[in-house]
């Protein structure tokens, strides 16, 4: 389990089949990260970072993902302080799945983010990215990444 990311909230209501794949957000007001997985080989990848200017457009972007996807299920980092109280983005992200779900009938999960930025940053830094600029351009899809994949590995060890 990466550093940082400490708790999951399991699929509600649902269960998974063993294969499908899934996409993870990053949510943020001017980007989301976006990830995308597949439960049979439980590995994440970075997909793209939606910039839309209106939630339509937000939407509409996603909606497109999810028919070329075809996700079985939705991931969402879930924002809070370092010591585990929400702050005004949790609400938002809160938000933001229950759209997801309203408009799309998939079901959604929140993970804990906790230090995902952070750690996809330094992931950055250390696949050879030295420049801001070039780091921004992959952060939140980085963060997706780490998000999903955490969310497959919880999957996997409940599993064994």
């Amino acid at each position: 389990m990466p550093d940082g990311l400490v708790a999951v909230t399991p699929p509600t209501g649902t269960d998974l089949p063993a294969r499908g794949s899934l996409l993870g957000f990053d949510f943020g007001l001017a980007r989301i990260g976006v990830a995308s997985g597949e439960l049979e080989t439980a590995r994440a990848s970075a997909l793209t970072i939606l910039r839309a200017e209106s939630n339509a457009d937000r939407f509409a972007a996603i909606g497109r993902l999810i028919a070329e996807w075809q996700p079985v299920a939705l991931v969402v980092g879930l924002p809070r302080h370092l010591d585990g109280s929400e702050h005004d983005m949790t609400a938002r992200c809160r938000r933001f799945a229950n759209q997801l779900h309203g408009r799309f009938g998939l079901p959604v999960t929140l993970i804990d983010e906790r230090l995902s930025s952070a750690e996809a940053e330094q992931r950055l830094r250390d696949a050879g990215m030295r420049d801001w600029r070039a780091r921004k351009d992959h952060l939140d899809a980085t963060a997706a990444q780490l998000i999903l994949q955490h969310f497959l590995d919880t999957l996997q060890h409940a599993k064994s």
